[in-house]
């Protein structure tokens, strides 16, 4: 089956994840796909196929004799998409020999505009995928689902001797809960790519260090015509608290390296309020000043107005993986070459994000993250090329082709 056979039938499956559940996965939805692809990892005989509980897909296809002592491999992709837009009833807009030009998305008379996705320009005489405008594709990251399965088949149908390759797909990454419950014990592979960047001649190894934080406020609530000395307005104290981040360490105004808070959700009266936000820098010990600075305005409103004006919760979410990649440059430099092998330009650039490898590599799984090809991922504008996706399958072959020593 072609790569793009598999995305259009992978993106017909509705799998978005849903915010603020207890469950994995947050949507029985997402078993849909799973099951799809555990018929699929058994057609092609692999090993110890399984979905379990939580909807997390596994199975192995076994090393080739004589590379069994040779490290094992795993490749992860998720299933899941963004909660952002809808997920449901993708209409896929399959252009052959795209001119270059902005592209009309049929569903709402939406533009993709080349102004605002410059990489269109490089994709003429691509074939290009798009959405019709009234959902977003699924290819973050049914693509690099696609991309995996198609490596894994041409591997099994060109005899390329490899060493034992592991295969995990996830469910609810999108909500930031895609490697909660990978089981380890199960998936034994030695060092592992996830498959969910855009470009696809990039390997990323550098993320966001994360955190969530979130701000309850409670006030004093008399008449208005008495409240002098006694009123204590949370809405307004939940104004001064933001009043108080830096204005220049946001999202819309920082790039690279550059990290922020971001408020996320605010909503409040004069008897109660609350203020969300996310924290990200890339820096671990600037990330745990921008921690300790929200700690601190919180004691500085406490004593402002009253001891228990104010409760700060403060969850680390996860960390930038470069603190256990480098220790494994291998991993890297194993990408690096099949990249340059493919022919493609190199690229290395830091996650303005996290990825489950991020997670994994702290559990003990060394794993950066490969590109699919995709672009304007979580929204009606998100795009693939089919040439895109088939250089993310051949980089994938050529990194199976250099085995490493245990």
């Amino acid at each position: 089956m072609k790569v793009q056979e598999r995305l259009l039938n992978y993106v017909s499956c509705h799998t978005t994840s849903e915010d603020d559940q207890e469950n994995i996965p947050s949507t029985s939805r997402q078993f849909t796909l799973a099951h799809m692809l555990e018929k699929e990892l058994t057609d092609m005989h692999l090993s110890q196929v399984t979905v379990d509980e939580h909807c997390y897909v596994y199975g192995l296809l076994p090393a080739t004799q004589g590379y069994e002592s040779k490290k094992a491999i795993g490749f992860i992709s998720h299933m899941d998409t963004a909660p952002d837009a809808s997920g449901e009833n993708v209409k896929p807009q399959v252009i052959p020999d795209y001119d270059g030009k902005d592209v009309l998305l049929k569903g709402t008379g939406d533009l993709l505009k080349v102004s605002d996705f410059p990489e269109l320009k490089d994709f003429k005489g691509r074939t290009l995928i798009t959405t019709d405008g009234t959902t977003l594709l699924g290819a973050d990251d049914k693509a690099g689902i696609a991309e995996i399965l198609t490596a894994v088949e041409e591997i099994i149908r060109e005899d390329i001797p490899h060493s034992d390759i592991w295969i995990g797909f996830t469910p609810d990454e999108e909500v930031g809960r895609g490697a909660d419950l990978f089981n380890l014990d199960y998936f034994k592979a030695d060092y592992a790519y996830t498959v969910d960047g855009d470009y696809e001649g990039e390997i990323a190894y550098e993320n966001f260090n994360a955190a969530a934080a979130s701000f309850k406020i409670k006030g004093v609530n008399v008449h208005p015509g008495s409240a002098k000395d006694i009123m204590v307005n949370a809405a307004a104290v939940a104004c001064e608290i933001q009043s108080l981040l830096p204005e220049a360490e946001t999202p819309e105004h920082t790039e690279g390296r550059e990290g922020f808070f971001s408020l996320m959700h605010m909503s409040g009266e004069i008897a109660h309020a609350e203020l969300s936000y996310i924290i990200r820098d890339h820096d671990r010990k600037r990330f745990e000043e921008r921690k300790a600075l929200l700690t601190s305005i919180a004691d500085q409103m406490n004593q402002k107005y009253h001891a228990d004006t104010v409760s700060l919760t403060v969850t680390d979410s996860y960390y930038n993986m470069l603190e256990v990649m480098k220790d494994h440059m291998y991993v890297i430099e194993i990408a690096n070459e099949a990249i340059k092998t493919v022919g493609i330009p190199l690229v290395s650039t830091p996650v303005r994000g996290g990825t489950d490898g991020a997670r994994l590599s702290y559990m003990g799984l060394p794993c950066p993250n490969l590109g699919t090809g995709g672009y304007g991922f979580h929204g009606p504008y998100e795009h693939i090329t089919v040439e895109g996706m088939e250089h993310a399958v051949k980089i994938i072959k050529e990194i199976v082709k250099h085995p490493v020593e245990k």
